[in-house]
């Protein structure tokens, strides 16, 4: 009889996948749908500033509503699934034995505040979990709140990103950093975080984006 309660609470109450809306064991996508977007994914690369930025989708279809989910919309399950397929792809690129450390972009505190989490580093902690990579918050922190990006031309991002990252030199720790963000579009966010960096004679940079677009 129990176990018949069990059974029917279970039917009752289990996450439904976010795309099918069919039964999902582990986060809110179930495996077949985490497999069809994993099967969209191949390695992307572009040089922004020198430095090789690697991604593996465009920003469309079912990894916009992954990226949407976790940013907009309070799906942060979805770190896990984001997290899951990152580290699949990208292993051998920059997940390898060599130590590293995580750098998620940055948000401005208002409007961390306003969102209540930065999508970025719950990701980053996912991939922390899972790779042993420490994730470092306190390197370089966005002191400008600038205006949302995808409202802008490219002229517009660079005026509005300028002086909108202050690094923090003793937060360094000399390892290699993989400079993390969800979507590039025009590269001028790595640009301007990438020159930062740079200003403190840190060099030793690779990038890392889930999207281009």
């Amino acid at each position: 009889m129990l176990k018949i309660f069990y059974t029917l609470l279970d039917y009752i109450f289990y996450k439904k996948c976010y795309f099918c809306a069919k039964k999902a064991k582990k986060n809110i996508t179930c495996d077949k749908c985490l497999d069809k977007i994993k099967a969209k994914g191949s390695k992307k690369t572009r040089k922004i500033s020198g430095i090789k930025i690697e991604g593996y989708y465009f920003y469309k279809d079912e990894i916009q509503k992954l990226i949407r989910g976790v940013k907009y919309h309070d799906k942060k399950e979805f770190a896990g699934d984001i997290a899951g397929i990152l580290v699949e792809f990208a292993g051998n690129e920059h997940f390898s034995a060599e130590n590293a450390e995580i750098i998620p972009v940055p948000m401005h505190h208002k409007r961390q505040k306003k969102r209540r989490y930065n999508h970025m580093e719950l990701i980053s902690e996912e991939l922390s979990a899972i790779t042993g990579y420490k994730v470092n918050t306190e390197l370089i922190k966005r002191i400008k709140n600038t205006k949302p990006q995808y409202k802008l031309n490219q002229t517009e991002r660079r005026k509005n990103l300028k002086d909108a990252f202050k690094v923090n030199p003793a937060a360094y720790s000399g390892k290699k950093l993989i400079i993390f963000d969800d979507i590039s579009t025009t590269g001028v966010t790595m640009e301007s975080i990438i020159e930062e960096l740079r200003k403190h004679n840190i060099n030793n940079l690779t990038g890392l984006v889930i999207a281009f677009a």
